[in-house]
């Protein structure tokens, strides 16, 4: 039996909490099922990004007639934008692994750890124990019951990574986060695609008018089939993949065939990987571990962040997270984790970002007012041609405290990054109008949209 001062399990955000251990001298250990550097690098925000920003490009050329410029595609190497993704991928995981492997102040375990008892793993034949756990495993694309899924060879958001063609056409399971981004991408390196979503509408977390935005964008590049329930997939004589699918109200089954199926139906969670049962570690219904709003779990000094906990599946998130979690178990700190300006972005096109409360869900809570602007109602809108784009923010009546605000068109990931910091330090509109913005850009759309806020009748 090793003994450790603090155990870390998983190699994305838990390198921050593994660094600061290291820091402080204290005897530590990593344990990581690989691969190195975690989810966002190996399988999510960078690879994804990677290749989505090539179809951004070839989506701006498209657009390009409207502002009078004639412009075409005239060919895609898909395979030199695959290379270039995994290039990146591969030097970066490379270097952490020889930090892991090269450091003479951790000790780095290859392979899966599982709990045998509290606070004790097991990793191969090695038992290790700690009274401080930090548990950021992660978690792994989920697989809905489907019939017929098991017998056909389907993409998720890690094999797509292995294709070195775009296919002909492609079946996504899925319009969320995930689907809708991807969908993008094989369009736009001319793949025919259809999205099965099972709510009534894709991006269904986000503010409807923003998924009407996206969907009547989408839905002129793709077929978007929506309230569809998969009923089942098989493989076609001639090869293709074949999924079966009935809409809300109609009786009858549809069946459609494509040559590639990417299944993105959610995230589930690895801590059955680590049978976290064992070590006496509560989980939810859905699996996620159990955590307070210290980010500790049932027992004391073990913790648990990013995916694995289920709060809010976000790289950025996690990391926050693990600040929090390291402060309060490394330190003996009693910081409590605030996810009221904790954002996410979705990179599809047109691109969306989201803080804070919905309209609906603010309007449970407070009395409010909304505050609305077009990209169009401001000099760089007008001069992009901008139709669609928008930006929509949420204040209390009462304060004029920001509570949430979401938007939709080009740089969205990027124009709410000033309401996030006015929000993380309880702000309102005065904190953002107080600031001279810089005209005519785009970020006059954040100022309009605060200005023109009125009130939501009870």
């Amino acid at each position: 039996m090793k003994k450790y001062d603090v155990i870390v399990i998983g190699s994305g955000a838990g390198l921050d909490i593994l660094d600061m251990a290291v820091e402080h001298g204290m005897k530590t250990a990593l344990i990581d099922r690989g691969p190195t550097g975690g989810t966002c690098l190996n399988a999510g925000c960078i690879p994804s990004k990677m290749l989505i920003f090539p179809a951004d490009r070839v989506m701006e050329i498209r657009e390009a007639s409207r502002l009078g410029i004639s412009a075409e595609v005239s060919s895609i190497d898909f395979g030199a934008i695959m290379r270039r993704m995994h290039q990146v991928v591969n030097d970066d995981r490379a270097g952490i692994r020889r930090y892991l492997e090269n450091s003479s102040e951790l000790e780095f375990y290859d392979g899966t750890g599982e709990f045998i008892a509290p606070y004790t793993l097991q990793v191969g034949d090695q038992k290790l124990k700690a009274e401080k756990i930090f548990i950021a495993a992660g978690t792994r694309p989920l697989l809905p019951p489907i019939k017929g899924l098991d017998t056909v060879e389907y993409l998720n958001n890690e094999s797509l990574l292995n294709l070195t063609h775009a296919p002909e056409s492609l079946i996504i399971i899925g319009g969320g986060y995930v689907g809708v981004e991807f969908a993008h991408f094989f369009e736009a390196m001319g793949t025919e695609v259809t999205v099965l979503e099972m709510q009534s509408t894709i991006l269904p977390g986000e503010e409807p008018e923003i998924s009407e935005v996206v969907t009547r964008a989408l839905g002129a590049r793709m077929t978007l089939l929506t309230s569809a329930e998969v009923t089942a997939t098989g493989q076609a004589a001639d090869g293709r993949i074949e999924v079966s699918y009935r809409q809300s109200g109609a009786s009858d089954v549809k069946t459609i065939s494509a040559e590639k199926l990417l299944v993105a139906a959610g995230r589930q969670s690895n801590a059955d990987l680590l049978k976290v049962d064992k070590g006496g570690i509560k989980q939810d219904p859905n699996g996620f571990i159990n955590v307070d709003e210290y980010l500790e779990t049932n027992l004391k000094g073990i913790y648990a962040v990013g995916d694995i906990n289920g709060r809010e599946l976000f790289t950025h998130t996690g990391h926050a997270e693990a600040a929090v979690a390291a402060a309060n178990g490394l330190h003996g700190q009693r910081e409590k984790m605030d996810y009221k300006a904790s954002p996410h972005a979705v990179f599809t096109h047109p691109q969306v970002a989201s803080v804070g409360l919905s309209q609906s869900a603010a309007a449970k809570e407070y009395k409010i007012m909304i505050g609305r602007a077009d990209y169009k109602d401001t000099a760089l809108g007008t001069a992009m041609m901008n139709e669609d784009g928008f930006f929509k923010v949420i204040l209390q009546r009462e304060t004029g405290r920001i509570l949430g605000a979401h938007v939709v068109g080009p740089w969205a990931s990027v124009l709410i990054q000033e309401v996030i910091n006015a929000m993380a330090v309880d702000g309102g509109l005065n904190h953002i109008a107080s600031g001279i913005h810089i005209h005519p850009a785009l970020s006059e759309v954040v100022l309009k949209a605060l200005s023109n806020a009125v009130v939501v009748e009870d």
